[in-house]
């Protein structure tokens, strides 16, 4: 049995064979057995220089494959050395194009999902090639310009260990296993899957000012499905969409990169839908989870939340469209495990939920249409002359007012205008049942039996409600209108 003397800077074995077992040195030496140590043979490059081998990594995708990463800053050398073979070290390939001479070399590692993505640290910072090695090219993105003294793909994330600057973590590997280093110019990437859970992250919003650290803390990944895409040069006025959908083909979510202009802004205001950013190349969205945002009523404060309650675990689509040019990926919501949430728990929760959502939506909108025709007709009947042939349409008219106004009153609280306004004047009809379907909302989704009793109670008021709503717009103010057209007089837009 050969006797190896030298001193070891590195001992890996094989994930693929038993007994295949790879040593470096501090002097320059690799050997290699493949009988579990009975035999050892010298594979070390040939021509290499002294130095030191820091780091071994066999290739995850082919057991005869390996690569080393050398340095020989010791001898004031700081040229990157990275070495590679197919043949369990018979020959070696110098593989460092693309690598400034200057950033001496630590350790290689290849990506365990997709072959020939290779990650070096060194000296100078963090490379990537995407050919095994025939070439690199800079992965610094915002890591510190620092030393990387070692790395590890590990469940999806990249792990880089730096000197003085922490640990970092790439937590979006699923892109770049994806990504075509090919020149696309319009691409959908598959989002890694997306798990329930509380709380929140830097990484949620959709700023493309926040480089994905924090200088006093470390950032949580994004807790929404992260959906990245390559666009090319678009002009200005042209505009590009996502939807989501569900496994059934249901609209859950869209966005576009249009700013809504409808959009009112006012304490207490509905949040407004983010827009998709349209930068030419590689762009990221987060969607949070939750279906659409519920309609506001404008300057009308409520303590309540607006935001739809979050889809359940399943599968997803998601659908890119840039013009003429349309790409659709799918991806999954996973349950969190520490739930207790079954199937049929999270069906009920998203059918109660959505229920809820629909019934705020149709009273907002009521409210609003109702508003905006009550104003339109406090102004016609201030136009109208003071002559004797308009008392009755006045007369008529304000009593319509009354009517509509007392509607209003009753479902909303107008002069809630600021937080904790609710101390001085009570919540109306729909503060209240938004207060209900925000209790309802949960991060451990489950709709309750008093949740069930009280949703019975309040859509038996809202029947009633409902009912004189629609009397007042759909026979009321038409039959007024007609007062309005045989008088001579145009009438309130019902439209």
């Amino acid at each position: 049995m050969l006797r190896i003397t030298v001193p070891f800077s590195y001992v890996i074995e094989s994930p693929h064979e038993k007994g295949v077992i790879w040593t470096g040195s501090d002097d320059g030496y690799v050997y290699v057995t493949r009988d579990n140590g009975a035999s050892w043979q010298n594979v070390t490059p040939a021509g290499l220089q002294e130095c030191l081998i820091n780091a071994i990594e066999v290739s995850p995708h082919d057991a005869a494959t390996a690569y080393i990463a050398t340095t020989r800053y010791k001898f004031n050398d700081h040229t990157p050395g990275l070495y590679k073979t197919t043949d369990y070290g018979k020959s070696w390939t110098k593989i460092n194009t693309g690598i400034p001479n200057n950033a001496f070399t630590r350790v290689v590692r290849e990506d365990d999902v997709r072959k020939d993505l290779l990650f070096v640290g060194t000296e100078l910072g963090l490379f990537i090639s995407w050919n095994g090695g025939k070439d690199w090219s800079a992965f610094q993105l915002n890591l510190p310009i620092t030393p990387i003294t070692d790395l590890r793909v590990h469940k999806g994330d990249l792990i880089a260990a730096t000197s003085g600057r922490s640990f970092w973590v790439l937590d979006d590997l699923g892109l770049v296993r994806q990504y075509k280093n090919d020149g696309a110019d319009f691409s959908l990437f598959k989002p890694e899957p997306a798990m329930l859970v509380n709380g929140n992250s830097e990484l949620d919003g959709n700023s493309p000012e926040f480089d994905g650290s924090n200088p006093y803390r470390g950032v949580n990944a994004a807790t929404g499905a992260v959906i990245y895409y390559q666009l090319p040069e678009l002009k200005e006025k042209e505009h590009i969409s996502l939807e989501i959908k569900d496994a059934q083909g249901n609209l859950v979510r869209s966005f576009t990169s249009q700013r809504d202009s409808t959009a009112k802004r006012y304490d207490g205001a509905p949040p407004a839908d983010p827009t998709l950013s349209k930068t030419k190349g590689l762009n990221r969205f987060v969607w949070n989870l939750r279906y659409p945002t519920m309609k506001g009523v404008p300057n009308v404060y409520m303590e309540s939340s607006y935001r739809g309650h979050k889809a359940s675990p399943g599968k997803y689509t998601a659908t890119l469209k840039a013009g003429e040019k349309v790409a659709t990926t799918e991806f999954e919501i996973l349950p969190n495990p520490l739930y207790p949430t079954d199937a049929k728990t999270y069906l009920e929760y998203h059918t109660t939920m959505s229920g809820m959502e629909a019934e705020v939506n149709k009273m907002h909108t009521m409210i609003n249409t109702m508003d905006n025709k009550r104003e339109q007709l406090d102004r016609l009947l201030k136009s109208l002359p003071a002559d004797e042939k308009y008392k009755i349409i006045k007369k008529d008219g304000a009593a319509l007012v009354q009517l509509m106004k007392q509607w209003d009153e009753e479902m909303i609280q107008r002069k809630s205008k600021a937080y904790d306004d609710v101390e001085n004047f009570p919540n109306k009809f729909t503060a209240n049942y938004l207060f209900m379907l925000n209790h309802t909302e949960s991060d451990i989704p489950k709709v309750t039996n008093p949740t069930l009793d009280r949703l019975k109670d309040l859509n038996a008021i809202w029947s009633g409600l409902q009912s004189r709503g629609q009397q007042i717009l759909d026979k009321d103010l038409p039959a007024f209108n007609k007062q309005l057209w045989d008088a001579g007089v145009g009438p309130v837009w019902t439209n």
